[in-house]
């Protein structure tokens, strides 16, 4: 069960990352940088991470909850297909809604909570996100 949810953390959070960087790079609006962002964690504060590091904080949030995805499909009566799409997006939703908490107390430049473009694309790779992590544990 940890190895199939590091699995799936492993590559839905790829996803997520490179998707993110992708949309940025493309958009200008800072999606890859909220996403990354750790700028208010208070031990953290103060220090300009490496992107390698931001990446490891990143994929540490992806692994836990690969892990969890893991473990509610070993625990689940009724493990459908439907079951694990349902799941899978139900973790992505609540990982999307970050954005709201994330972008009120980043320090460093963020979207927007007005700004619909950069919404747009945090939900819609939140749903590749919720993709890859259903198909990256079977």
């Amino acid at each position: 069960m940890i190895t199939k949810g590091l699995w799936a953390g492993t590559v839905s959070g790829l996803v997520l990352g490179l998707y993110m960087w992708a949309a940025e790079e493309i958009t200008g609006l800072k999606v890859y940088t909220l996403l990354m962002n750790v700028d208010f964690v208070p031990l953290l504060q103060g220090i300009e991470w490496p992107w390698f590091m931001e990446w490891l904080f990143h994929m540490s949030i992806a692994w836990t909850i690969g892990i969890v995805y893991a473990y509610l499909l070993a625990k689940m009566s009724e493990n459908k297909t439907i079951t694990r799409w349902v799941t899978a997006g139900g973790l992505a939703f609540l990982a999307a809604l970050s954005y709201i908490p994330l972008t009120l107390l980043a320090v460093k430049q963020t979207p927007s909570l007005t700004s619909g473009a950069a919404v747009f694309l945090w939900l819609i790779g939140h749903l590749l996100y919720a993709g890859s992590l259903r198909l990256a544990c079977r």
